[in-house]
C-alpha cells in the first residue's frame, strides 16, 4: 500500500513525499502474502478494486516498469455446502454485471483444472480465469523504484513515535530519526494501524490476526500448473511456488496479537482439513514456512478514506486479506482523495466511521 500510494502520488507531481518504514522496505505484513490476485468477491466495491488491479498487474512491466511474476492461472474454490454454493452463484452473478469472467462449474471440471482435487463431496466450484498470483515483493521494489525516481525518499529502519497535532491538523510526525513537518499524512501500516492512527486522535478499528503457510520440498515429477485453489469451508488453500506448492490455511482458533512465530504444528491443522479435498497434497513433504499478520476490521472490508475529524489524515488499512491484491486500484485512490479529485471508484462505504455512526455495513462473503 505505501509504495503503491507513493508512486501513484509522485507520478502525478506530488513532492516532498516520505514513506516511514520501521523495518526493511516490505518487511512486514507486505513481505508474507501468498501473492493471490483476484476480482472473485461477494461485495461489489471489491470486485472493482480487485478488476482494476487485476488490469494494473498485467501493464506492470510497461508502468511503473517491473517483472512481478505475474502468472494468470485462475482462483478455484471448491464447495461442499448448499449455502456456500448459492452465496457464490450469488457472487459470480454480480461479477458479471462488473466484466468478472467467473463461471460455476461442476466436480469434475474442477478437477480437471486442478488434478489433486477429490470430487468426493464436492458440490461445485467457482472458478475466474482472469485471477492468479504474483509476488509481493517484486511489487514492492517496483513501485518503490518508480517512486524513488520521480524524486519520493525512503525512510526504512525509522519507527514512528508520535504526531503533532495543531487543531484539526497533523503537522509534525516524529520519528526515532527526528521530527518531520508534513502538509498530509497517509496510514498504510497494515496490522499496526490502530497505533499509529491513535497518535492523531483517529480511531482505526484494525486488529492484529497470525496466518502461517508452508511450502513443500520440490516434486517430482513436477507439480501440474494449477489455479489457486481453496477449499472454502477449511479455508485451506494451495498453489503453484518455484518447484513445489505454497499451503496455507486459517487457523479458527488463533488468537488475535502481533506475534509471528511460525510453528510447525500448524501442518497438522493443514492436512487434517484437505485429508479429503486433496488428500495427495495432505501428504506432501515441507520444508519451511513463515508466518504474517492480517490487518482484520469487524466486517472484513477495508478502512479508505480521509479522517473526518483531522482532515490531513488519510488510511488505507483493514484490508483483511486482500490488501495486496487491491494495491494498485489504492495506490490511485488515495492520489486522488489527496489531490481533491473524484476517485475511480466510490470508496465512501468503506470510512472508518462507518462502525461508530452506524453506516451500513457490507460483509465481504469470499474471505479466506
Amino acid at each position: 500500500m505505501g509504495t503503491s500510494i507513493a508512486f501513484h502520488l509522485a507520478e502525478a507531481g506530488v513532492g516532498d513525499i516520505v514513506v516511514v518504514e520501521r523495518g526493511a522496505l516490505g518487511g512486514g505484513s507486505s513481505g508474507k502474502p501468498i501473492g493471490g490476485v483476484r476480482a472473485q468477491f461477494s461485495d461489489p466495491l471489491n470486485i472493482e478494486l480487485g478488476q482494476r488491479s487485476l488490469r494494473a498487474f498485467a501493464e506492470f512491466p510497461r508502468r511503473p516498469g517491473a517483472r512481478i511474476g505475474l502468472d494468470t492461472v485462475g482462483y478455484l474454490f471448491l464447495l461442499t455446502d448448499p449455502r456456500q454454493v448459492a452465496e457464490f452463484e450469488d457472487g459470480v452473478r454480480t461479477q458479471h454485471k462488473l466484466g468478472v469472467p467467473s463461471r460455476m462449474i461442476g466436480p469434475e471440471e474442477a478437477r480437471a483444472l486442478c488434478p489433486y482435487v477429490s470430487t468426493d463431496g464436492l458440490l461445485a466450484a467457482a472458478h475466474s480465469p482472469a485471477d492468479g498470483h504474483a509476488r509481493p515483493a517484486l511489487v514492492v521494489q517496483g513501485y518503490a523504484r518508480a517512486a524513488a525516481l520521480a524524486g519520493a525518499v525512503f525512510a526504512p529502519h525509522t519507527t514512528v513515535t508520535g504526531m503533532d497535532v495543531a487543531g484539526d491538523r497533523v503537522t509534525v510526525v516524529h520519528t526515532d530519526q527526528g521530527p518531520v513537518s508534513c502538509d498530509a499524512v497517509v496510514c498504510a501500516a497494515g496490522a499496526w494501524s490502530a497505533r499509529v492512527g491513535a497518535m492523531a486522535g483517529v480511531e482505526l478499528p484494525v486488529r492484529p490476526l497470525k496466518r502461517q503457510l508452508a511450502f513443500t520440498v520440490p516434486l517430482t515429477p513436477a507439480a501440474p500448473r494449477i489455479p489457486v485453489t481453496i477449499d472454502f469451508a477449511s479455508s485451506a488453500y494451495f498453489h503453484n511456488s518455484d518447484d513445489g506448492l505454497l499451503l496455507g490455511l486459517a487457523d479458527p482458533r488463533q488468537p488475535e496479537g502481533f506475534d509471528t512465530t511460525w510453528t510447525p504444528q500448524w501442518l497438522d491443522l493443514f492436512r487434517a482439513a484437505l485429508r479429503r479435498r486433496a488428500p495427495a497434497v495432505a501428504r506432501m513433504e515441507t520444508c519451511r514456512g513463515w508466518a504474517g499478520l492480517y490487518e482484520v476490521t469487524p466486517d472484513h472490508n477495508a478502512l479508505l478514506g480521509r479522517s473526518t475529524a483531522v482532515p490531513n489524515f488519510l488510511y488505507a488499512t483493514g484490508f483483511s486479506g486482500h490488501g495486496f491484491l487491491q494495491a494498485p486500484a489504492v495506490g490511485e485512490i488515495v492520489r486522488d482523495l489527496h489531490l481533491g479529485r473524484r476517485p475511480c471508484v466510490d470508496v465512501a462505504p468503506l470510512d472508518a466511521d462507518r462502525f461508530r455512526t452506524g453506516y451500513a455495513t457490507r460483509p465481504e462473503a469470499h474471505v479466506v
